[in-house]
């Protein structure tokens, strides 16, 4: 699937706009930022001691905060 599909498919856009007549973009504010939020701890342990990378489902779990580096 492309990026354009699916950009379509999250937007809910059927068909592809013949031509625009302006863009507009505006800064979220803080309650809809908090609204694309969600993540849940599942594993009280935060990093693995021989790795060193985080543990899955944990404190420091890139799916739920987010890449480290």
């Amino acid at each position: 699937m492309s990026v354009d599909n699916n950009l379509r498919e999250l937007f809910g856009v059927d068909e592809r706009p013949e031509a625009f007549d302006q863009v507009s973009i505006t800064v979220a504010s803080p309650e809809i930022i908090r609204s694309w939020s969600k993540g849940e701890v599942k594993n009280p342990e935060t990093i693995n001691y021989r790795t060193f990378k985080p543990e899955k489902g944990g404190l420091f779990c890139e799916r739920i905060f987010g890449p480290t580096r």
